[in-house]
């Protein structure tokens, strides 16, 4: 294989680079506000001590909502890993004239399983904050 076609056999993985980087700045934005939520509530929690029951609901379920987001981030960061090292590995087995085929097909499969499972906890989040979410409804 030559170098023109090495570069253009890597450009997909190197677009879905990027995919997974605006992915995680989704979430990390998401898990920024979920965070500056939590804080407001704890300020309201010592500001009222008498109100920390009433509080401590909430609180409970923004905690839950940061761990699904922490996994959905990790797993995009492993994703964005494996994807980098199908592009090394695209060049490692063009260079060295190995045959790293089944080492890279498993490594991007592994990268689309680890993204697809950051979806599937990212959906478990939002499923999660508008099961909170109240918009001009007296709290239940």
């Amino acid at each position: 294989m030559d170098i023109a076609h090495l570069i253009q056999a890597s450009v997909a993985p190197v677009f879905l680079l990027s995919g997974v980087a605006a992915t995680l700045g989704v979430l990390t934005n998401r898990l920024g506000r979920i965070v500056d939520r939590a804080r407001r509530l704890e300020e309201r929690v010592e500001a009222h001590p008498e109100r920390a029951k009433e509080l401590h609901p909430p609180l409970l379920v923004l905690a839950r909502r940061a761990g699904y987001i922490n996994v959905a981030i990790s797993l995009c960061a492993i994703a964005a890993l494996l994807v980098a090292l199908v592009v090394v590995t695209l060049f490692a087995n063009a260079f060295l004239g190995s045959e790293l085929g089944l080492v890279i097909a498993l490594l991007f499969v592994g990268a689309m399983v680890c993204l697809s499972a950051a979806f599937i906890t990212f959906f478990i989040e939002v499923r999660l904050a508008m099961r909170e979410l109240r918009i001009g409804l007296p709290q239940a």
